[in-house]
């Protein structure tokens, strides 16, 4: 049994040297996690040898780091989307971040800030909710507050506190 690889006729390959540097540019532009780096190496075309040396390089040089990676993608979702612990965290392991950088990363949401935050989308969004019935107001306050990643028990107890509930 033969195999057949497939390789693209017009696609450029790299120098060991070569995709390092693209991949230092690709880094440096923003935080990336391993599995962005791996991904983009492996749109390279380079193989695994090469892909192994090239994230141990990006490593030991400081442009790759899962924890500083894991803390700004945490402290940006929250800031800038808006979302929860749950779904930052949902996100984090969809990228193979492990269990102690989640937690890490969590840490870098201040309490207050993320019950404003959740005070503030409940005041947005039920006054986008008008002329609903008040039944059908709430469920679509929960699902929407917990598509964004926040906790049920946190957006109870904030519910009745805005006397929502």
């Amino acid at each position: 049994m033969q195999i057949l690889y497939f390789c693209p006729v017009n696609q450029k390959s790299y120098t060991l040297k070569e995709a390092a540097e693209k991949l230092k540019s690709f880094c440096v532009y923003r935080d990336r996690c391993h599995k962005e780096v791996q991904q983009k190496l492996w749109d390279m075309n380079m193989i695994p040898e090469a892909q192994n040396q090239i994230i141990v390089d990006l490593m030991q040089e400081g442009f790759l780091n899962e924890e500083r990676f894991a803390r700004s993608f945490a402290r940006g979702k929250f800031t800038i989307k808006k979302w929860g612990r749950i779904r930052i965290s949902r996100e984090l392991k969809l990228r193979d971040i492990s269990k102690i950088n989640i937690k890490n990363a969590l840490s870098e949401i201040d309490e207050d800030k993320y019950q404003e935050t959740l005070k503030g989308l409940i005041e947005k969004r039920s006054q986008q909710l008008t002329g609903e019935s008040k039944q059908r107001k709430k469920r679509k306050m929960l699902d929407y507050l917990a598509y964004r990643g926040y906790e049920y028990t946190l957006i109870y107890e904030k519910l009745r506190e805005l006397k929502f509930l």
